[in-house]
């Protein structure tokens, strides 16, 4: 990687590296979880030494003044300024906090593409229960072996101090999302490299199944139900997904209803790279939520730890006063309404096994050490070239303390098109609905045709 790396710091005392020998901690390493120096999730507490990140002390703990349960997001942070704007004339003084799929924007778009930097907020927080959950399964929770599973799984980040690639890629893949279940709306939108797109609107609920109090189904992570609403032409249109723990063992188990055949079948390419959804070919299967699924087919290695500006705090793009046409633009969504700031990531590359398949040979993924939650990822293709570039735009829903995507960004380089999904601005209301109460009953392939009819 042409890049600096920040010292590895208290990971590498603790035998950071790239194998799998270490998985859950002692109990005096958990004891440091929210210490002087880690949080409860295994962050530094500590800001840096240039004081460009500051230290966490608690995340987001008071709510705008005229927010109101149940109506949109408002921005806690409206009032910052920006501090400085990243163009393809001034790159070079950032470039070592860029990743190199963030570079190749600014030299794809050099005319119309810039990152507005805006101060740091360590704004995420979990409910102080997950914290306890974290601090007691850290050292309960393990890898199966190869890495393709957990075992003695409860808490939402199973390995707040991680020894390897794969575990900071787990924290990812089960980070705290609900209590329980979750139920939102959104829209997916493919853009055309004129700027062009048609809005696909997608209603989803999901079950997170060891959150169920005696749970029937030890190795089921989630149950994912994903209903198209618009346009016409795919209304009706249900994908159901049986998401699994070890997808080695068990592999994921995926149905869908067509509404025009009124038909129920299995859909064994909601996997890996089979193409997205609705996406137009711009993502594939675990694309989605920045990465999803079984990670059997890469070898996982941790590189280390790096400052990197990413998209956070991203309430602007939740706005109901901001129509999609406003925001989403000809090679990207436009900047005026991005913000980006500079945070600790965790250096993630992802090498495609000799024996695998895969359309990305090689993916490097920065996950934000605050929240666990992939930042950005720089994908290539089999000839090693830069081909995607993704990034997560995130926020925190603070009246339920979650963190969340409010929006991902998919860029394909070579064509000038790239995919929106998470956007809700031209949705009435509040588009989540965290204190979602469902069964699993209401998730099985007998209950698709229903779904189809809502």
């Amino acid at each position: 990687m042409n890049k600096t790396l920040v010292t590895l710091g208290l990971g590498a005392l603790l035998g950071l590296g790239s194998g799998l020998s270490l998985a859950k901690i002692s109990p005096e390493q958990a004891a440091k979880l929210g210490g002087d120096e880690l949080t409860p999730v295994g962050a530094e507490r500590a800001g840096n030494a240039a004081g460009t990140i500051p230290p966490w002390e608690g995340g987001l703990q008071e709510f705008p003044a005229a927010y109101r349960e149940g109506q949109r997001l408002i921005d806690p942070y409206a009032d910052d300024e920006v501090l400085f704007t990243i163009t393809a004339d001034n790159l070079d003084e950032y470039a070592d906090k860029l990743s190199p799929g963030q570079m190749a924007l600014f030299d794809r778009y050099p005319d119309t593409y810039r990152m507005p930097v805006y101060p740091t907020r360590r704004s995420a927080r979990l409910p102080p229960s997950e914290y306890d959950l974290i601090k007691e399964w850290a050292t309960k929770t393990d890898l199966v072996a190869g890495g393709n599973g957990l075992v003695d799984f409860k808490a939402s980040i199973s390995f707040p101090i991680p020894a390897n690639g794969l575990e900071v890629i787990w924290n990812h893949i089960t980070r705290y999302r609900t209590p329980l279940g979750v139920k939102r709306r959104y829209i997916q939108a493919p853009v055309q490299a004129g700027g062009a797109f048609s809005p696909v609107l997608f209603e989803e609920e999901a079950l997170f199944a060891n959150r169920v109090p005696d749970n029937p189904y030890p190795n089921r992570l989630f149950v994912f139900l994903q209903r198209v609403l618009a346009p016409a032409r795919l209304e009706g249109d249900v994908l159901l997904v049986h998401e699994n723990i070890n997808q080695v063992k068990e592999p994921r188990s995926a149905w869908v209803y067509n509404a025009g055949q009124r038909r129920v079948r299995r859909a064994p390419n909601i996997a890996y790279d089979g193409p997205g959804v609705a996406a137009d070919g711009l993502r594939t299967a675990d694309d989605l939520d920045m990465f999803n699924g079984a990670p059997d087919r890469y070898n996982w290695e941790l590189v280390g730890k790096q400052e990197l500006y990413i998209p956070y705090n991203a309430y602007t793009l939740r706005r109901g006063d901001l129509k999609y046409d406003d925001i989403i633009k000809a090679g990207h969504m436009d900047p005026q309404y991005l913000r980006y700031e500079l945070h600790r990531v965790w250096v993630v590359e992802a090498t495609l096994k000799d024996d695998a398949r895969h359309i990305y040979a090689r993916r490097t993924f920065y996950v934000d050490e605050d929240t666990w939650q992939i930042a950005v990822v720089d994908h290539y293709d089999g000839r090693g070239e830069l081909w995607r570039v993704k990034e997560g735009h995130k926020v925190l829903h603070y009246q339920v303390a979650v963190p969340w995507i409010a929006a991902e960004a998919l860029h394909d380089l070579i064509s000038g098109r790239y995919i929106v999904i998470g956007l809700d601005n031209e949705e009435d209301g509040y588009q989540y609905e965290f204190d979602y109460a469902a069964s699993f009953e209401d998730f099985t392939p007998s209950a698709l045709r229903r779904a189809g009819r809502r």
